[in-house]
């Protein structure tokens, strides 16, 4: 038996046991299984590791996506470019399992919708989603402006300094924090929602629910809104056919040692 999985805390939101397991099944592989392993506290890894000898990759999700490399022996490029990682493979080599980690969010971003036409964008949250998202945009030649509730690097903003006078230069605006997210929807990003217009979109990065209150407060001025779905979709695929791969002699061509 194939397994694989999901690994953060909390994961009631999840829809990822559901996605995997439909395209597993889809693909006729009866043999691939899925589940989600809740972890409260990311220091229960290797034990996690040690109680699930025959996993053969998982995906990583809040709030691990950053603190879970130091855990792992090879990273992808894309994965060590970003500093971030949300899908890992387990490899069993010579007498020793490698645990190397993978990227998908940037190219499923990228995937899930048409960001032509816009220079620069507003990305909430300073996370491992926001670190994929700010890779995906500056490959598209987009500039991110980071925002934070806590600003403590150069280059990052608060939130008290998104002004009219910002949003009539910026026009993208993307939620990558959890603010929203099932089971805590009556929350949202404080941003000055009254400035927003029709030339405004606001994508999240949240799918469940499936419309936030970032994103309805965002349509209540004419914005242009899309939710996290779509690259739940996108990301999914990709991490799918890692899953698929990892049994290919030349799974790792192009990985390299962690520094």
């Amino acid at each position: 038996m194939k397994q694989f999985g999901l690994i953060g805390y909390p994961l009631s939101h999840s829809w990822s046991e559901t996605f995997f397991t439909e395209k597993f099944r889809g693909a006729g592989l009866a043999d691939y299984s899925y589940h989600l392993f809740p972890l409260p506290r990311l220091d229960e890894f290797p034990r996690f590791m040690n109680s699930h000898p025959g996993l053969n990759g998982f995906n990583v999700t809040i709030p691990y996506k950053e603190r879970i490399i130091p855990f792992l022996d090879k990273l992808d490029r894309k994965a060590e470019e970003i500093g971030a990682v949300n899908t890992v493979i387990v490899r069993q080599e010579k007498t020793k399992k490698t645990l190397i980690g993978f990227n998908t969010d940037a190219d499923g971003f990228i995937r899930s919708a048409d960001f032509s036409g816009y220079s620069k964008a507003l990305v909430l949250g300073t996370g491992g989603a926001s670190r994929a998202v700010c890779y995906a945009l500056r490959s598209l030649g987009i500039s991110p402006v980071l925002v934070s509730r806590k600003p403590m690097e150069s280059g990052v903003i608060s939130y008290s300094d998104i002004n009219l006078k910002l949003l009539t230069e910026v026009f993208l605006i993307i939620n990558t924090t959890p603010c929203g997210m099932y089971p805590r929807i009556g929350t949202f990003p404080a941003i000055p929602y009254q400035y927003l217009s029709p030339r405004h979109s606001l994508y999240d990065l949240i799918y469940n629910p499936a419309e936030t209150l970032f994103l309805k407060k965002g349509a209540e001025y004419g914005a242009k809104i899309q939710s996290g779905i779509a690259m739940l979709q996108c990301q999914g695929e990709i991490a799918f056919s890692l899953f698929i791969k990892a049994g290919s002699s030349t799974f790792i061509c192009g990985i390299k040692e962690k520094d």
